[in-house]
């Protein structure tokens, strides 16, 4: 039986977008399973559900994989990187990024797992990074990638 509901919230999970345990509890007894609260949250502990964010931008329920995993650390960084930067510009070569106080250090350790095309090294104070680009025209790809990024 366990075997049988664990196959039918793999299934659920990949045909809708479904975003709470409640939601999974009304479909797994449409398609005629009894189940209780309790049992899906065992389920969703012992399938190793997370939640993902789906091109809606809202999170849903999907099965660990590599692939989506990736996703989460990739959206982490981003978030992190996001949300301590304050502005980023560029003189020649080199960029800088201006971040909140004490946030660098965080923001420098995120662009550095972003492993960006042409990027040297980096360098991260209290509140600015310096990015060390292979050539002026890879710091303005940079500058204005990171500023999308930013929504700046």
């Amino acid at each position: 039986m366990k075997s049988k509901r664990h196959s039918k919230i793999l299934e659920l999970i990949g045909r809708y977008s479904i975003d709470t345990q409640e939601e999974l509890l009304k479909r797994l007894k449409e398609e005629g399973l009894d189940v209780t609260q309790a049992t899906v949250s065992r389920d969703i502990k012992e399938l190793r559900l997370i939640k993902i964010q789906s091109p809606d931008g809202k999170y849903k329920y999907a099965a660990a994989t590599r692939e989506n995993e990736g996703d989460q650390v990739s959206f982490k960084l981003h978030a992190i990187f996001s949300e301590s930067v304050r502005s980023i510009d560029y003189a020649m070569n080199t960029v800088v990024v201006k971040c909140y106080t004490g946030l660098a250090n965080a923001a420098c350790a995120a662009l550095d797992k972003m492993h960006f095309n042409g990027l040297v090294g980096t360098i991260a104070g209290d509140d600015t990074i310096f990015v060390l680009m292979r050539s002026e025209e890879l710091a303005l790809q940079l500058t204005q990638d990171l500023a999308k990024m930013l929504n700046k």
